[in-house]
């Protein structure tokens, strides 16, 4: 029997908290904060949006991320373009790590979360529909 993704896990270092991760991540991805959890939480979760989906999970440690780049992290595609979801995101709090757009519009934006976990915003759906109609020869 295969195993399902409980939670995506996201460590948290101080000075800051968990919830207060918690609170940036919601309002990246929409998912509300779970109602049990509270400021000071050494363990703060995300609610999904789709019955049975994955948690997002916020755990206070000790020692803050390394410089080494992340082995996992989350790839979001927004449902406005990736340009202005960049913008809210910057907004947010979160600060650029490196741009990989390309000039013919591929590509994705690397960001980090307050904490300094990165992860990547693609081109909406939108975007990427549109580039297919008109590159139907490099698909």
């Amino acid at each position: 029997m295969p195993s399902a993704v409980r939670h995506i896990t996201v460590n948290c270092a101080e000075p800051y908290e968990p919830y207060a991760l918690a609170e940036f991540w919601s309002a990246v991805t929409g998912c509300p904060v779970h109602p049990e959890d509270e400021r000071g939480d050494d363990e703060v979760g995300l609610l999904p949006l789709v019955e049975g989906g994955p948690m997002m999970l916020f755990i206070r440690v000790p020692d803050a991320k390394g410089e080494a780049r992340n082995r996992v992290h989350v790839d979001i595609q927004p449902d406005t373009t990736r340009d202005e979801e960049y913008q809210r995101l910057l907004g947010l709090g979160a600060t650029l790590v490196s741009d990989e757009r390309k000039p013919d519009g591929r590509g994705w934006i690397v960001l980090a979360d307050p904490v300094g976990n990165e992860f990547c915003v693609e081109r909406s759906q939108a975007e990427k529909d549109e580039w297919d109609r008109e590159h139907p020869d490099e698909n």
